[in-house]
């Protein structure tokens, strides 16, 4: 049988730094067309520019036609958006090409418009995508738990290159003999007041013991990504205290990683979707407490300050479970979910 020289469609709003080289791998890998539509994204970075991957910047109705148009084996679409999804899928019908649906959702928003255009909408696509991809295993349970039957995941993953790499100017606070370290904005769903009341109930007091916050919104900020390595080298534990909110769920939490590829163990709730997409293991490579219970998350910050030796170990394995989530497994898992429904190309046919 002669290969499909099409290539593949995908929907999506904008390409984050982080998607750009899993983008790539999975281009090379298949051949691969973006369609972007820009819009919201929760990424903490903004768009990357300059793609070589081929693409068109459409508007989100425009997936219709671009799904309907026959020039391609099979289409992506991701959630974000109103009218993409739906546009991607009804044109994929018209042209009687493979859909495959790209969720982040492990717990569907509570708000009324999407109780009432969104849940329905994704609770169709659950059962008559042709295949599902997802962030993690917790995505997947969560999917097939409403019908979807051919569920593949494409696990997260950063450019571990550059977050394996020394980091150039390490900060830490003078005098610090233990340093928690939070990354992102300070969004309610990230759970900076929890943090915050548990940090109080520590007894911890500086300088020996610091918590630094790093991120938009915070008293720091946002910082590029070399200077967030360095604040990545000079802590010793990553804290990822996110809460379930009415409209937000932690979809993965992309901070683990990179923290991970520079040693660092986790503390993480269990609304961070790498905790419970089973990236962050509790006693494995970090700590895993209740979301929202601010004493819990003080005990951990407790142990974890007082048991070196544990900190250290949970360090290691962090470094080497972490070398497993990279651009091209995320691309492998697209290429499976291509080959469920004979959309895959090349050697992965």
């Amino acid at each position: 049988m002669t290969a499909d020289p099409r290539p593949v469609l995908l929907v999506t709003n904008l390409v984050a730094p982080d998607r750009a080289g899993a983008f790539q791998a999975l281009h090379e890998q298949q051949g691969l067309h973006l369609a972007l539509f820009g819009g919201r994204s929760h990424h903490a970075t903004g768009p990357v520019e300059h793609l070589a991957i081929p693409h068109d910047h459409i508007a989100e109705r425009e997936a219709y036609t671009l799904a309907a148009s026959g020039r391609y084996r099979a289409v992506i679409a991701g959630t974000a958006g109103r009218t993409a999804l739906p546009a991607a899928y009804l044109g994929a019908r018209r042209s009687r090409t493979p859909f495959l649906l790209w969720t982040a959702l492990w717990a569907h928003p509570r708000t009324p418009a999407f109780t009432v255009a969104g849940a329905p909408l994704l609770r169709f696509l659950y059962k008559n995508a042709d295949a599902v991809i997802t962030y993690g295993s917790h995505v997947s349970a969560f999917v097939a738990q409403r019908g979807a039957g051919n569920v593949h995941i494409a696990p997260q993953a950063v450019d571990a290159t550059f977050w394996t790499a020394p980091a150039g100017d390490p900060q830490r606070p003078a005098g610090a003999e233990f340093v928690a370290l939070n990354v992102g904005r300070a969004a309610r769903y990230k759970g900076l007041p929890e943090l915050e009341r548990a940090w109080r109930e520590t007894g911890f007091s500086a300088p020996a013991e610091q918590l630094t916050l790093v991120g938009d919104g915070t008293p720091i900020g946002a910082r590029p990504p070399d200077q967030l390595r360095n604040f990545y080298a000079g802590a010793d534990v990553l804290v990822m205290s996110a809460i379930a909110t009415r409209d937000f769920l932690e979809p993965w939490g992309l901070v683990a990683n990179e923290a991970m590829h520079q040693r660092l163990p986790v503390i993480a709730t269990t609304a961070v979707g790498a905790a419970a997409g089973e990236l962050v293991r509790h006693e494995r490579n970090g700590l895993v407490v209740a979301a929202g219970d601010a004493a819990a998350l003080a005990a951990a910050l407790r142990r974890l300050r007082a048991d070196r030796p544990l900190l250290e170990r949970l360090g290691t394995q962090a470094r080497d479970d972490a070398a497993a989530f990279t651009f091209a497994a995320w691309a492998a898992g697209v290429s499976e979910a291509l080959v469920s429904v004979g959309a895959a190309q090349g050697r992965d046919r």
